[in-house]
């Protein structure tokens, strides 16, 4: 079992779990638009109601999703190694207590047929259940990329949404299982069982959604980590590093990981809004103040799409394309 370091938990920051509360956006408030820059400037994470995505969606998914988990482990490879996966987390040593589902652009054309082996004709529910969910995230992150720019007065409101909005958008969809993982430390001191490990996500936005168990947690600008209480019915949304060089580091992406210490399995699906492979990434002008210098150099999200993935999740991916950091 992968295991976590030592650390020291602070409260849980979310109304009635104490200390400063984690933004809790209503996306119908007509001053939402303010309130997601400020959440965005200073968690880089924050939590939305009244998010307009069917109940029926989002249950859909998810009880598909579970059959899928809850089938023999000779049943769920037979989708193939680029779709299903289990306990390590890319191609460079990190590992955690979790299998996963991972749908890009290409596997997601063939969800079909990939699933006919496992579900039979069930499969073609499974398919419908994924195209309904991804069009509401897919309509929920740029609604709120939209309201952000709005909030930053850019003149184009669909400066960071018509990236998303792309047909060659290369947007990625998750749905993680950690199976229950009893907390069998034996003291204080003993390290924690690791799910996911800590990490930015790379691309502009991401939009995540798990049931009811625990076991997210994010780090603060002081770094110190926190756990976030679950809420099956809202959505939890993490800035990108994408999203932090095209606001010239004023949103910053977001330290998250996952602990496994629940007797209850957790379900997390998680939609992350990414760019056209040959898109630019650059600060936009508008948000790059009179005799202020870019902070990172211009790339394509190839590029970086690929330096991320030689990298470990820890790593500092922004690292190498900041300016100061390449004097």
């Amino acid at each position: 079992m992968v295991v976590l370091s030592k650390f020291s938990t602070a409260p849980a920051l979310f109304p009635g779990g104490g200390g400063v509360p984690v933004p809790l956006i209503d996306l119908s408030e007509p001053d939402s638009r303010e309130q997601l820059v400020q959440a965005c400037e200073e968690f880089g994470f924050f939590k939305v109601i009244n998010h307009g995505v069917p109940t029926e969606a989002i249950a859909a998914l998810e009880s598909q999703a579970l059959e899928f988990f809850s089938l023999p482990i000779a049943d769920k490879e037979r989708t193939g190694p680029f779709v299903y996966g289990k306990n390590k987390i890319g191609p460079n040593g990190d590992v955690g207590w979790v299998e996963y589902l991972l749908f890009t652009s290409d596997s997601h054309a063939d969800i079909h047929r990939r699933f006919s082996a496992v579900f039979g004709e069930a499969a073609h529910e499974f398919r419908c259940a994924v195209n309904e969910y991804l069009s509401a995230m897919k309509k929920m992150a740029c609604e709120i990329l939209e309201m952000v720019a709005e909030g930053l007065k850019i003149p184009a409101r669909d400066a960071f949404s018509k990236l998303v909005m792309d047909e060659q958008s290369d947007s990625v969809f998750r749905v993680n299982h950690y199976p229950p993982c009893p907390d069998i430390r034996s003291g204080p001191d003993t390290p924690i069982p690791i799910g996911f490990g800590e990490h930015t996500d790379p691309q502009i936005i991401s939009v995540l959604r798990s049931n009811n168990t625990s076991g997210l947690q994010i780090s603060l600008k002081n770094g110190q980590w926190i756990s976030v209480p679950p809420d099956q019915d809202s959505f939890f949304i993490n800035v990108g590093d994408s999203l932090q060089v095209m606001t010239n580091g004023r949103f910053k992406s977001v330290k998250h990981r996952v602990v496994a210490n629940s007797p209850s399995s957790r379900l997390s699906m998680i939609y992350f809004g990414g760019p056209p492979l040959s898109e630019k990434i650059a600060p936009v002008p508008a948000l790059v103040r009179r005799g202020e210098d870019s902070l990172y150099k211009e790339f394509t999200w190839f590029d970086y799409k690929k330096s991320v993935y030689n990298s470990r999740l820890a790593d500092n991916r922004l690292g190498r394309f900041e300016k100061i950091a390449a004097s």
